[in-house]
């Protein structure tokens, strides 16, 4: 007898990673990928992470290793609290795993089912799979090179009942597009947001990886009560340690918590003790700067290789100040998603842009990754997919 599973509606929506799928294409030998938004692990501190493991298992091996709060380490959440740029309060730090776990409490504590959310254009599509279960409607908000277009997200606010429960945004060095959102358009975003009585969700995984000059401000220390606040120590540290960290103001900071004991009851005891152990000492502040380098010059290369090699193809590019990404748009009548198997077909992968859009999806876009690939790599890729652009653009012709 067959048994019959019935799945919940909400399941019907979720959806597989396109990211996930295309690097498993990327596991093909003699794939040049700049499809994944993986850190370098040439950045990976592994003989700090040896010498804090052996000191926390020789001074509390027995509490490393056992049941924890559910907040997460007080050590951790107190260096969380202390190294951002306002007052926060280590009761209004919740230490996640990883920065995904944040958004997933977030959909979980703020959206029923129908509610309006409002993501930037084009968006993370981890959030978008994140808060997918809770069957929102996820709403675009125009964008240009400088954030989201305010006079938009005023329009798709809404207000009484139809009111949007919050506007998710990345402002620095964002994933997909690599772009950071400048000092006024902040300035102007929160106090918009603040008037028309709209949340905001700000996620940060990427803001220590600035190249010359660090981003402004974030949005939530311009307003405390108006904000949640995201980080990760994937980028700094390590991603397999899966630790990441959410900042809320106290009145819902109990409900986030609620979710996360339902969810998981903590983060890894010794992963969180591992890191506030590297971190002691101002461990970041030699480290970070190695990560900032190394980015910067793959970034210049891949900016230098699609400078060389695409003129005269009709792509069009952006020019990051920070993170790992960088958006390319083809030319006119030219889609993404069927360019990448002739791109693989030459041994290139990227992301084809439409993942990341809530709605309103343009086909003509695609992200590339410059930190996990090395120069000589980024060339030979940059080339390889020029000639797939030449062959797509000739197929079009005949």
């Amino acid at each position: 007898m067959t048994t019959a599973w019935t799945l919940a509606r909400r399941a019907h929506k979720m959806n597989p990673s396109v990211i996930r799928e295309i690097l498993k294409v990327t596991e093909r030998p003699g794939i040049i990928s700049f499809a994944g938004g993986l850190p370098s692990p040439q950045t990976f501190p592994v003989a700090a992470f040896a010498d804090a493991c052996a000191r926390v298992l020789r001074d509390d091996g027995p509490g490393a290793l056992q049941y924890a709060a559910s907040e997460g380490y007080a050590p951790l959440r107190e260096w969380v609290a202390a190294q951002l740029p306002w007052p926060v309060d280590p009761a209004q730090v919740i230490i996640t795993t990883g920065s995904q776990q944040g958004l997933d409490l977030v959909g979980k504590v703020l959206i029923d089912a129908g509610s309006r959310v409002l993501v930037e254009t084009p968006t993370y599509l981890g959030a978008l799979q994140a808060f997918a279960p809770m069957e929102p409607e996820p709403v675009g908000v125009a964008s240009d090179a400088e954030g989201p277009d305010l006079q938009d997200m005023k329009k798709l606010a809404g207000s009484g009942a139809d009111a949007a429960r919050f506007f998710y945004l990345l402002p620095n060095f964002q994933n997909p597009t690599g772009r950071s959102m400048s000092e006024a358009r902040r300035a102007d975003l929160v106090a918009q947001a603040a008037h028309l009585g709209l949340p905001l969700v700000e996620d940060n995984p990427y803001g220590d990886l600035w190249f010359d000059q660090p981003p402004p401000l974030p949005l939530t220390a311009r307003h405390p009560e108006g904000g949640i606040y995201l980080g990760s120590f994937s980028k700094v540290l390590a991603p397999g340690l899966r630790l990441g960290y959410l900042v809320a103001p106290k009145s819902i900071v109990p409900k986030l918590l609620q979710a996360k004991q339902a969810a998981d009851l903590h983060s890894p005891s010794f992963n969180q003790r591992l890191v506030a152990e590297v971190l002691k000492d101002g461990f970041l502040d030699r480290h970070v700067p190695s990560i900032r380098a190394l980015y910067k010059a793959q970034c210049q290369a891949m900016l230098a290789a699609l400078q060389h090699e695409m003129t005269g193809l009709g792509l069009t590019w952006n020019t990051p100040d920070g993170g790992m990404f960088l958006w390319v748009r083809l030319p006119a009548g030219m889609d993404a998603m069927a360019l990448l198997p002739r791109a693989v077909d030459r041994s290139v992968a990227f992301v084809p842009g439409t993942a990341f859009y809530a709605d309103h999806a343009d086909p003509r876009t695609l992200r590339l990754c410059f930190v996990t690939a090395s120069v000589a790599q980024i060339q030979a890729g940059v080339a390889a997919l020029a000639q797939a652009v030449r062959d797509m653009t000739q197929l079009e012709a005949a």
